[in-house]
């Protein structure tokens, strides 16, 4: 198992191989999901991530919904 520690979310997510994961997550506004990967990816706290994401994707990336 890759060391996550010091990694940034992006990092996180990319190391653990769960991009399209991810991506398809947040395109579906689906929180829950994002919530479940975060966590899996040791992120200190998930809906908080989800939460600004969700909240201004475009800045994350992502097109708005």
């Amino acid at each position: 198992m890759t060391t996550l520690a010091g990694m940034t979310v992006n990092e996180r997510i990319a190391a653990t191989g769960r991009e399209e994961a991810w991506d398809a997550a947040v395109r579906a506004g689906d929180r829950d999901a994002m919530i479940a990967l975060l966590r899996r990816v040791a992120v200190a706290s998930p809906g908080n991530v989800a939460d600004a994401v969700l909240a201004d994707p475009e800045f994350y990336g992502f097109p708005r919904r």
